[in-house]
């Protein structure tokens, strides 16, 4: 006869036994919600996934860094499947080639402008330098920006909770501002959502369309690239 009393319920929940279906189960009735809601953008799969597992990890008192150990896999797997923007940006290299000079201008732009407003509004509110420096990378993937802030004197962590929200408020405001001003053209939604938006951006352009996602992956490895090798360079001339 099994022993009940004996089973380690503390080492079960920090196990990817458990983890792992937490984050797919988060996730899929993340999925159901936004259909039935009629893609309500508000109720986009990856942040009622995201606010699902916070709650149950809160509820049941499970510290996070338990938590991603036992997800693990599942952020292995994510850098992988980034590989599969691939697609969509050799379906669309003709658009590509088409516009890639204005495409990297208005990278350079953007670049200088996401980091420095972020900067400049933490400063006027009083943020510490590690905090501003934690913020500057906030508009590139986490990976990058993370490795980024640690560069230049700031919080990883912080750094990487910053790149989450700004990808949710970006994926959650773009469609509205699209209507708004009236931008209908996908190169231009995914130049947006890639650049500003990174990863979370990108999810939300390839939902759009095919030629928006891939604008916005294109968008989102080079300002990666491009804000890695810039932002350091720039503290040391500033700071």
């Amino acid at each position: 006869m099994i022993d009940i009393s004996a089973f380690n319920y503390v080492a079960f929940m920090a196990s990817p036994l458990f983890c792992i279906p937490l984050t797919l189960v988060a996730y899929l009735v993340g999925t159901k919600v936004y259909d039935i809601s009629g893609k309500n953008i508000f109720l986009q799969p990856i942040v009622t996934g995201i606010v699902l597992v916070m709650l149950a990890i809160m509820l049941l008192d499970l510290p996070y860094e338990q938590y991603f150990s036992g997800a693990q896999i599942i952020h292995f797997l994510l850098s992988t499947a980034t590989v599969a923007l691939a697609i969509p940006l050799y379906l669309n290299i003709k658009h590509i080639k088409a516009s890639l000079r204005p495409l990297i201008l208005t990278l350079l732009m953007s670049g200088i402008i996401a980091s420095a407003t972020a900067v400049a509004i933490a400063g006027l509110l009083g943020a510490s330098l590690e905090i501003m420096l934690s913020l500057a990378p906030k508009s590139i993937t986490t990976p990058f920006a993370m490795g980024v802030a640690e560069s230049i004197g700031g919080y990883p962590p912080l750094t990487a909770g910053f790149v989450i929200f700004t990808g949710i408020v970006i994926a959650v405001a773009a469609s509205p501002i699209f209507k708004w001003l009236n931008i209908n053209d996908p190169i231009i939604q995914g130049s947006a959502l890639g650049m500003i938006g990174h990863g979370i951006g990108t999810a939300r352009a390839l939902e759009l369309s095919n030629k928006t996602g891939a604008f916005s992956a294109l968008s989102m490895g080079l300002m990666g690239v491009y804000t890695s090798i810039f932002l350091p360079y720039a503290v040391k001339l500033f700071i």
